[in-house]
C-alpha cells in the first residue's frame, strides 16, 4: 500500500516526538520539568466551565458550521474593543489555530506554491503548507539580531512568480520576538504591493511585555483582501485544550471557499464553542495579571541562560518562548540523553529540539526551544538542570 508525498514530507513535532522517552523516564520515577509544549498552568478562567455547567440543552446538536451566533458576537466585541471591527461573515470558527491555518492553506495554495516564512517558525507550518501542496521560503533571521525579519528589501528578494503569501507570528513562537507597529505597516505594505496574501498569527496578541498597546494587522483597511487573521482562544485565556480558533478576513471570496472545508467537517466542538464565548467576558485586570506573570518568568529564564557559558540567546519581548543556542552538538542526541541518562535528585528536564523550526537544512541542530510556561522556582530549577547537564552530556 503506498502512502502519499504529502505525508511523507511532513516531520513529527519536535514539541512532542520525545514523548515516548518522557513516558519511560516517568515510569522510572523521575520527574521532568516540562519546557517542550506551550502548555501553560495559568488557570483557566472559571467563566468557561461555569458555561458549559449551565449549558440546558436536552441535545447536543450539530453548531453552525461557520459557529455559534454567541461566540462570534463575543469575537465581534472583543476586536471591536481594539479598534477593529469586522462582520459576522468575517469570521469562520476553526478546531484551534491550527484548523484555521489548515483551512487557509488549502484554499490559497496549489503544488509548487510558495509561503515565505520568518525562520525559525512554529513547526506546525511546514505541516499545513506541506499538506496543501506548498513550501516554505524561508527568511532568515538571527538572534544577535533579535530576530528582526521586518526589512522591505530582505522580504522583496524572496517573492517571486510562486510565491502566495508571507505567513507571520506576532509575538513571535518561537523567538519571542515582537514587531513594531512600524514594523508591522512595513510587511502589510509589501504584501499589498506584490499581491500576496498576508497571514498574521497573533494568538499571543495580549502578551507583549515593552508595551501596554495591543494591535492588530486587521486595522490596516488598504489590505482587507490580503490579510488573513490566524487567533485562537488556546493561549490567550489558558484553554489550550478547548480547541476552539478562527480564520478572520474581509476577503469574502477567500471565506467563502473556506467555507466548503468548514461545512465538509461539519462544526467545531458545539460545548467547547460555548465555553469559549463565556471567555470573552473577562476583563482586562486578567490580561494584565497573566502578562506580568509571564514577564516574572521571562526574566528568571534569560537571566539563568544568560549566565550559562556558550549560550547564545536573545530576549524575548513577546509570547512566551525562547530560543537558545547551546553549546552541545546536537540537541535531538541531548534530548534524548536528558530523559534516558541524566538526572540530578530524580529529576530532568525537557525541551524542543530545534531543527524542526525551520526549514533551512542545517540550521537549529544545536539548539532548542524553552516555553516558560511553569511557575518562576520550578523554572529555576529547570535552568539550574540545563546548566548542569550540559556540563556532564559535554564531560562524557
Amino acid at each position: 500500500m503506498k502512502l502519499s508525498e504529502k505525508v511523507q514530507s511532513c516531520g513529527l513535532s519536535p514539541m512532542r516526538k520525545f514523548h515516548p522517552f518522557a513516558v519511560d523516564a516517568e515510569s522510572c520515577g523521575k520527574k521532568i520539568y516540562r519546557l517542550n509544549i506551550g502548555q501553560p498552568d495559568i488557570e483557566t478562567p472559571p467563566e468557561f466551565f461555569k458555561a458549559v455547567q449551565e449549558y440546558t440543552q436536552k441535545v447536543l446538536a450539530y453548531a453552525p458550521s461557520a459557529g455559534i451566533p454567541s461566540l462570534i458576537e463575543a469575537i465581534q466585541a472583543y476586536y471591536h474593543r481594539l479598534g477593529v471591527n469586522y462582520s459576522a461573515d468575517d469570521i469562520l470558527i476553526t478546531a484551534g489555530g491550527s484548523e484555521a491555518l489548515l483551512i487557509t492553506m488549502l484554499c490559497i495554495l496549489d503544488e509548487g506554491s510558495e509561503v515565505i516564512v520568518p525562520e525559525p517558525f512554529y513547526p506546525n507550518y511546514a505541516t499545513f503548507i506541506k499538506a496543501a501542496g506548498g513550501r516554505i521560503t524561508p527568511l532568515h533571521t538571527s538572534p544577535e539580531e533579535n530576530y528582526n525579519y521586518a526589512n522591505k528589501e530582505r522580504l522583496e528578494a524572496l517573492i517571486n512568480e510562486n510565491t502566495r503569501a508571507i505567513l507571520i507570528t506576532n509575538p513571535n513562537n518561537p523567538t519571542g520576538n515582537s514587531l513594531s507597529e512600524k514594523e508591522l505597516r512595513l510587511i502589510t505594505k509589501v504584501a499589498r504591493d506584490h499581491g500576496l496574501y498576508l497571514i498574521c498569527d497573533e494568538v499571543y496578541r495580549e502578551f507583549v511585555y515593552d508595551s501596554d498597546k495591543i494591535f492588530c494587522a486587521g486595522k490596516y483597511r488598504d489590505i482587507d483582501n490580503n490579510i488573513i487573521i490566524i487567533d485562537s482562544v488556546s493561549k490567550r485565556f489558558s484553554s489550550c485544550g478547548a480547541r476552539i480558533g478562527m480564520m478572520i478576513s474581509r476577503n469574502h471570496e477567500l471565506m467563502a471557499q473556506a467555507m466548503k472545508f468548514c461545512q465538509g467537517r461539519l462544526c467545531t466542538a458545539t460545548l467547547d464553542q460555548v465555553g469559549a464565548a463565556a471567555l470573552y467576558s473577562v476583563g482586562p485586570e486578567y490580561f494584565k495579571a497573566v502578562k506580568d506573570e509571564y514577564r516574572r518568568r521571562r526574566d528568571v529564564c534569560y537571566n539563568k541562560l544568560s549566565k550559562i557559558p556558550g549560550v547564545v540567546c536573545a530576549e524575548p519581548m513577546g509570547a512566551f518562548y525562547m530560543m537558545a543556542k547551546l553549546p552541545i552538538d546536537n540537541a535531538e542526541l541531548f534530548q534524548t540523553w536528558l530523559l534516558t541518562d541524566f538526572e540530578d535528585k530524580g529529576e530532568t528536564v525537557m525541551f524542543s529540539p530545534g531543527e524542526g523550526f525551520y526549514a533551512t537544512e542545517g540550521k537549529g541542530i544545536n539548539e532548542v526551544r524553552i516555553a516558560y510556561v511553569l511557575n518562576e522556582q520550578d523554572l529555576s530549577r529547570a535552568m539550574d538542570l540545563l546548566a548542569l547537564a550540559i556540563e556532564q552530556y559535554n564531560n562524557r
